[in-house]
């Protein structure tokens, strides 16, 4: 992750994915490997470098690996038995924040529950994000299970902002039309945050550096408060 810093890209935070919960809740794996197996301890290390230079680091919870939310969906002392080691694998590592990348059903209670923890065990300035694909915001079909307008209303002074995934057939930005149909919906676009494709190996959707030039500056143009780009690698 250094040249991030060492290449002067001007990135605010970084998001470490994928984080997940596994059938033994001591079993947190980053990908494939348990979170404090030696051959993550320089992803520990870079990230202290990161954060020293002033920028946040985080981790993803979820994905397309399912699993993760249905276990911390169901009743109180099972969320607890999975949340506990989850908190203290965030606090070990010193993560600035989680982005709740939510792509299989889990209820609203459950999704207000987990991030009312969250807010009471960290505190007011840990980041709470979540990665809803862009449809979920326009009011239609999406991963989630919950609706998005319905979890603002409910838990929205402790949500950071959206990243919202403008890609893999959920969203376009060649255009400025799939954020425009969002703040349409009444989103304020300081909570919205562009997600793109950095690599036109990863799915459909990713376009030239030159047309997504042309997508932000016309953003920066019509929305003052735009949220900014997150970039899927």
């Amino acid at each position: 992750m250094l040249p991030l810093i060492e290449e002067n890209t001007a990135v605010t935070h970084v998001i470490l994915a994928a984080i997940h919960l596994n059938d033994s809740p001591l079993n947190i794996t980053l990908n494939d490997d348990y979170w404090r197996d030696p051959k993550n301890d320089f992803i520990w290390a870079e990230a202290a470098v990161l954060q020293s230079s002033d920028i946040k680091v985080m981790g993803m919870l979820g994905g397309a690996a399912k699993g993760s939310y249905l276990k911390l969906d169901g009743d109180l002392t099972s969320f607890l038995a999975y949340y506990e080691p989850l908190r203290e694998m965030i606090q070990t590592t010193n993560l600035d924040g989680l982005d709740l990348d939510v792509e299989e059903d889990m209820s609203l209670a459950g999704i207000v529950r987990l991030i009312d923890q969250l807010r009471h065990d960290f505190g007011t300035s840990f980041i709470i994000t979540l990665a809803p694909v862009a449809t979920a915001l326009q009011g239609g079909k999406h991963l989630s299970g919950f609706d998005y307008g319905e979890l603002e209303k409910a838990m929205g002074r402790h949500i950071n902002w959206y990243n919202a995934q403008f890609y893999c057939g959920w969203g376009d930005v060649a255009t400025t039309a799939g954020y425009d149909l969002i703040m349409r919906r009444g989103w304020p676009a300081e909570k919205v945050v562009l997600g793109v494709t950095t690599n036109p190996e990863a799915c459909a959707g990713w376009v030239p550096d030159d047309i997504l030039e042309n997508t932000l500056d016309a953003l920066l143009v019509k929305y003052r408060k735009f949220g900014g780009v997150m970039g899927w690698e």
